[in-house]
């Protein structure tokens, strides 16, 4: 495998990882009402499990409550029984026969701190995805200089680019989660 094989396959990895991290900071509720706070919800609908998406319609008609609009009525019940369900979302659903309402209650100061706890895990968990990315490309770049297809050279050149590309993404994802904590802690 060449270094630039190399590093290209760790390259997706770290990006794919920091597209990961954007996903899962956008299931971090803060206190105002956002679509992308339902993205992991799945109700039970047609016999099967379905993305809340793929159901209804979610609107943000204030900025502390979310609206859903099923596409069928008959899944309202549905929809509503998924969020009430999902504990890590923490919502109470109302529906009034063609709608389904839900009040984002404001976060208190200590909920405010656990998020950000839970924001420090999050960074965690990416880095080390992306420092295990880093180590299976450093395997694989030991193990072609084993079979003599890098050269020390090489080596040394695909150890900086990859030191080099972690630092990069760790750099994007500290700025993506200050902005998601700064976003947080605004009261």
């Amino acid at each position: 495998m060449s270094p630039t094989q190399i590093i290209d396959q760790a390259k997706a990895k770290f990006d794919q990882a920091v597209v990961h991290f954007g996903d899962e900071l956008k299931k971090l509720r803060t206190g105002r009402a956002h679509p992308g706070m339902l993205d992991g919800v799945m109700v039970e609908a047609y016999g099967s499990q379905m993305p809340l998406i793929q159901v209804g319609t979610i609107t943000v008609p204030e900025p502390q409550q979310l609206q859903i609009s099923p596409f069928d009525p008959a899944n309202l019940q549905a929809i509503s029984t998924a969020i009430r369900d999902n504990q890590s979302l923490g919502l109470n659903p109302m529906d009034d026969g063609r709608v389904v309402r839900i009040q984002i209650p404001p976060l208190t100061e200590e909920r405010r701190r656990d998020m950000t706890k839970i924001l420090g895990t999050k960074v965690e968990d990416c880095m080390i995805v992306i420092r295990g990315a880093r180590h299976e490309a450093l395997h694989e770049a030991e193990e072609a200089k084993k079979t003599k297809n890098l050269t020390e050279d090489d080596l040394t050149s695909v150890k900086k680019q990859l030191d080099d590309l972690v630092a990069k993404h760790k750099s994007e994802i500290d700025q993506l989660a200050k902005a998601k904590e700064q976003e947080i802690l605004k009261v």
